[in-house]
């Protein structure tokens, strides 16, 4: 079983940056596609960055420009740097992971197989 573990949340100022980290149970480069999601209280959980078996980064539009996803597969740790962070960025973030997915990595959206318990982000104005 595939566990992932993120960490790196916190409480910050707007204009402030983060690094989430998600260390998984699995070698990183087994992966085919692997993403970071948030889930904002009252919304649905979407898609934030995602990576896929060529290393191909995709992004939300609200993210692109401030946002970086990259993995270090000797780690087995994805990670996510947020930078300029805004109120509206305050979420729960989550890890996801799939190793056979064959669709289009971005596109996954909530039917990669594995899913960590989320790490909180705040960001105050």
């Amino acid at each position: 079983e595939v566990q992932l573990v993120e960490s790196g949340g916190g409480s910050v100022q707007a204009g402030g940056s983060l690094r989430l980290s998600c260390h998984s149970s699995q070698y990183g480069a087994s992966f085919s596609c692997m993403g970071w999601f948030r889930q904002a209280p009252g919304k649905e959980r979407e898609g934030v960055a995602t990576l896929d078996a060529y290393d191909y980064a995709n992004y939300a539009d609200s993210v692109k420009g401030r946002f970086t996803i990259s993995k270090d597969n000797a780690k087995n740790t994805l990670y996510l740097q947020m930078n300029n962070l805004k109120p509206e960025d305050t979420a729960m973030y989550y890890c996801a992971a799939d190793l056979g997915f064959r669709g289009t990595c971005h596109r996954a959206g909530e039917r990669l197989a594995y899913w960590g318990q989320g790490t909180q982000v705040t960001v105050s104005s």
